[in-house]
């Protein structure tokens, strides 16, 4: 993506030139680069050379993200559309939730028969629970209870370890 000049004759102001660089001639071609690096989605290390060295880009675009230059540039574009009364609030967003859906509003459709017996092993489950009955294993036999004082050893909290 090239920067057309009147992108950048707007874009130029809101950069800080401090006293000893950036070279204000190698400003455009390194903004092109912080362009490239988000619009492409690539690593600072695969940015082609024509934009200068990625590492000085990429310092580039920290000390502008830190001085809020970004910030100051889309407040700046913002007031820009709205003078030529090109500013749509329908694309403005406040703020954002993500909620999980229900499996039914995410399109998962299940046979009545399934929803049925998984709600049936569920409530069964949920009863065995509050009795305070412990599982049993796939042959039938229910798990061995190891005393708290033997099993210390294998976690390594106090006892005989030595």
């Amino acid at each position: 993506m090239q920067l057309t000049d009147p992108d950048w004759e707007f874009i130029e102001p809101y950069l800080p030139i401090g006293e000893y660089g950036p070279y204000p001639e190698r400003l455009r071609q390194q903004f092109a680069g912080v362009i490239w690096r988000f619009k492409t989605g690539g690593q600072w290390r695969e940015m082609p050379t024509e934009f200068g060295a990625w590492s000085t880009v990429h310092n580039r675009f920290r000390q502008w993200r830190d001085a809020g230059v970004f910030e100051t540039l889309r407040e700046g574009l913002i007031t820009e559309a709205a003078k030529r009364g090109e500013v749509d609030l329908s694309l403005v967003s406040i703020d954002s939730t993500t909620a999980r859906a229900h499996h039914d509003a995410a399109g998962m459709h299940l046979d009545e028969d399934v929803v049925t017996a998984l709600e049936k092993a569920a409530a069964e489950e949920e009863k065995a629970r509050s009795k305070g009955a412990t599982s049993k294993s796939k042959t039938g036999k229910r798990p061995k209870v190891i005393p708290r004082w033997k099993n210390d050893d294998a976690s390594g909290v106090g006892g005989n370890s030595g």
